[in-house]
């Protein structure tokens, strides 16, 4: 979950790493570092806190090294601290790693490296991995060219776990070796210069074209080249690949913050991902994927797995494949998924969504599936991310670069993708086309009716401002709805630490209505016109125990009275927690403001969960 950048080239290295920290930042933000290799040695500054903390520190300013490594951190093993943070630096200060993942044998190895007279200065399982680097770099008798990448080569040998790495030493001055093993890592090539990074947008300002390094591979790099092996350090062919995203996509563009920037481009966002598959007059076209009607028709049930934000679009999803589609469709989280052995076989559909495409237990639960003979789809807004190479068949978002830990465009993309997924589907097996066309036509509009939906921002705003010091606030939903309560519960959690819970409101009654009490705020969502008259009952009895309430509809709700209704334009219920999601956004966003809390990167979290 952590962020690592590096650079070699001819410029000074630290303000292109500076840079880089900065647009990782929502990978971990407890401590960060930075190592160049200086005329002398390697020099390597750290510290507790923000990259801005880091760039306040004494000395960074006089680093004039053109070769680099530097980590953002999310601490999982030791606390956040300076001597906790990276880079580490093996006992003789000769090689400096950064490390993303987590080494699941660090206390073996640990105990192996100080019988050999290592000693450690750190909690984390880290600093085993220099120090293992200078153990092998010792051992090898062969001098030549390949020395120091034997050496980590050696070293990842006896790693258990996972990890991308990037090393550099003062021995070999004008190289960094990378590798990586289940987390992710890219390499940007530029012209007698090159860029390593956790994530795409950290280096997209300096070049398009990137490299992807699968499990397991190595990369050697100079300025002038780089070189690929794989386990075995046999020599590979790699063709870089051009990414396409605008660098300003990365930027705030005049927005406070990412998230509201993120909620804004939602028009745009949706509107690029349904437009990539669905034609106005033609159907539906998915060349990324090549199912025929027979097997779709064999089809037993299809798997939905994903994890927080993205299992809630597949509990939406699940309800337009069953209905639509009229194949059983089940949710699961990932990381429950890979453990209770799921029923999977030849007759299965396993569909896999990650915005990032490198969460850890979605890819475990991809590969899982795949040995089990099922087919899978990978659902992702990252080109080239891990799940998507590992999968069948890929399918796209175009959302852009997600900067913001608390995901906002990602999530209504995967739905709107999801929509275009089961429209393909219905139109192979030729079902329910009534439904399938009454669906184009609500996608289409989606944009339009997202920018209107926007209007409600300082109406959501006003009722933030009344709602921002309260302990408990809790959502109701039913069907489509309490999926979209889900979603809003999460991000007021996310991002305002305001305990929240959503129920369906159906269930009210099974307990969490004890829960209420005189001045609790209560959301409910209503959009299904079938479900309107029961869940106005719902809110009815909250009403009575004292609950003020929080309305977002698209029904016509006259006669009642409430505390603050929000009107959302009508939609096809399949889609609607699209619109409703918006306000739900927004009044997480404007508690978490009204608080002077930091919304881009609330505490505890990480974009990505690259470790289990």
């Amino acid at each position: 979950m952590c962020g690592i950048v590096g650079y070699i080239g001819n410029k000074k290295a630290e303000p292109i790493l500076i840079n880089g920290l900065y647009k990782l930042e929502y990978r971990g933000y407890d401590s960060a570092g930075i190592a160049t290799i200086e005329k002398d040695a390697i020099k390597n500054i750290k510290n507790k806190g923000r990259v801005s903390d880091l760039e306040k520190t004494d000395g960074i300013e006089n680093l004039e090294g053109t070769i680099g490594i530097a980590h953002t951190r999310w601490a999982t093993h030791g606390k956040p601290s300076s001597i906790n943070s990276h880079p580490h630096l093996d006992n003789s200060k000769h090689f400096a790693v950064v490390h993303n993942g987590i080494i699941e044998n660090y206390a073996d190895l640990k105990a192996f490296l100080e019988k050999q007279n290592y000693t450690f200065l750190s909690d984390t399982d880290t600093e085993i991995i220099p120090n293992l680097i200078h153990y092998n770099f010792v051992q090898d008798k062969k001098d030549d060219n390949f020395k120091f990448l034997r050496a980590v080569k050696n070293a990842c040998y006896m790693l258990k776990g996972s990890y991308a790495i990037e090393v550099i030493s003062d021995y070999f001055k004008d190289e960094m070796i990378v590798v990586r093993k289940d987390s992710p890592l890219v390499i940007g090539k530029g012209i007698n210069e090159n860029y390593i990074s956790s994530d795409i947008p950290a280096i997209l300002s300096y070049t398009k074209d990137f490299y992807l390094l699968n499990d397991n591979e190595f990369a050697k790099l100079t300025r002038e080249n780089i070189e690929f092996f794989d386990e075995n350090l046999v020599k590979l062919e790699k063709a870089p690949i051009n990414i396409s995203w605008n660098p300003l996509a990365a930027e705030k563009d005049g927005y406070e913050d990412f998230m509201l920037k993120e909620i804004y481009e939602q028009p745009r966002a949706i509107r690029e991902t349904i437009w990539a598959h669905l034609p106005e007059i033609s159907k539906c076209q998915m060349d990324e994927l090549n199912f025929s009607k027979e097997y779709l028709e064999g089809l037993e049930k299809i798997y939905l797995v994903a994890c927080g934000t993205a299992m809630h679009a597949c509990l939406v999803a699940k309800n337009m494949l069953e209905n639509i589609c009229e194949i059983p469709a089940e949710v699961d989280v990932a990381s429950e998924f890979r453990y209770r052995n799921p029923l999977i076989n030849s007759k299965t559909l396993c569909i896999f969504v990650s915005q990032s495409g490198e969460t850890a237990d979605t890819i475990a639960a991809l590969k899982l599936s795949k040995s089990k003979g099922a087919k899978t789809v990978a659902i992702s807004n990252v080109s080239g991310s891990s799940i998507t190479r590992e999968a069948d068949y890929t399918i796209y978002t175009h959302a852009g670069p997600e900067i913001a830990v608390a995901s906002t465009k990602a999530y209504t993309s995967q739905i709107a993708l999801l929509a275009v997924l089961t429209i393909y589907f219905a139109e192979i097996l030729e079902r329910n086309p009534v439904q399938v066309s009454n669906l184009k036509e609500e996608l289409y509009c989606l944009p339009e009716k997202i920018t209107d939906t926007l209007k409600c921002s300082n109406r959501v705003k006003s009722f933030a401002q009344k709602v921002y010091k309260e302990k408990d606030i809790f959502f109701l939903g039913r069907g489509v709805d309490y999926a979209a309560s889900l979603e809003g519960s999460l991000k007021l959690k996310e991002i305002s630490y305001i305990h929240s819970e959503a129920y369906a409101s159906g269930e009210l009654k099974h307990g969490p209505i004890a829960l209420i009490e005189d001045g609790v705020t209560v959301v409910s969502v209503i959009t299904t016109p079938s479900l309107v008259g029961k869940s106005i009952s719902n809110i009815q009895e909250v009403i009575t125990r004292g609950a003020k309430t929080f309305i977002i509809t698209n029904q016509d709700l006259e006669g009642h009275t409430f505390d603050e209704v929000i009107s959302i334009p009508k939609t096809s219920s399949y889609v609607s927690p699209i619109l409703s999601i918006i306000p739900l956004q927004l009044f997480a966003y404007y508690i978490s403001k009204e608080k002077g809390l930091d919304v881009d990167k609330p505490r505890n979290l990480a974009k990505s969960v690259t470790v289990e």
